[in-house]
């Protein structure tokens, strides 16, 4: 039994081993996750914490699933038939395994995590070069909230003088516009009461005129 155990140790190992490659393949492969905007040289700080990570937990989740805690669970059946036995537990570790690894591939990819842990690494790196001190809360919840504010309030106050600006300017125009078209029709106006005034002062002229071109009606 003694032997059977340590070559089913060795073989939890050898799986074990193969199951950080597998999580450090998942991991370093940004082309295995929706991350189109990946850059494809390094690994950063996080991704690399993020990797250790599951590679410890994947490690010390299939520990707990020895053969040893296996067999005294089912000891029974393990002394009717080791191999068989050594069998059904192989197989429950690679299915442990399988799932184990879809859920962290299925993690990283509805996640953006290989994306998402490189911007944090690139957003730290920026920060660095950067000498104006972050924002820190006072103390105060009322002046922090007012400091948080102000800007946003400035910002949009700044936005509707500007569109302030842009509408007097537009009325302006109009008005222009609406005191062109009065002063059009003014000047139409007068041209009209001209016409009529020497259309009335012709017919009265023709008026005063037709009785001398007609002989007959002076007669009569």
């Amino acid at each position: 039994m003694e032997e059977s155990e340590a070559s089913t140790k060795k073989e939890t190992e050898t799986r074990n081993n193969e199951a950080k490659g597998n999580v450090s393949a998942n991991l370093s492969n940004p082309g295995s996750v929706n991350n189109p905007t990946e850059e494809p040289e390094a690994r950063y700080k996080r991704l690399k914490l993020f990797d250790k990570v599951m590679q410890k937990s994947l490690e010390k989740f299939i520990e707990l699933a020895s053969f040893n805690r296996f067999a005294s669970m089912f000891r029974p059946l393990y002394k009717k038939n080791p191999s068989k036995m050594e069998s059904i537990h192989k197989q429950f570790i690679e299915e442990l395994r399988r799932s184990i690894q879809e859920d962290i591939s299925r993690l990283i990819e509805e996640g953006g995590l290989v994306f998402k842990l490189n911007e944090l690494d690139k957003l730290e790196s920026a920060a660095k070069n950067n000498t104006v001190p972050a924002w820190r809360p006072s103390g105060v919840p009322e002046q922090d909230f007012c400091s948080f504010l102000m800007p946003y309030y400035k910002k949009q106050e700044a936005y509707m003088r500007v569109e302030l600006k842009k509408i007097q300017a537009e009325n302006a125009a109009l008005a222009q516009k609406v005191l062109a078209g009065r002063e059009s029709i003014s000047q139409t106006g007068q041209l009209v009461s001209t016409a009529v005034d020497e259309w009335k002062t012709t017919v009265t002229e023709f008026e005063w005129l037709t009785p001398s071109l007609d002989p007959a009606v002076e007669d009569w």
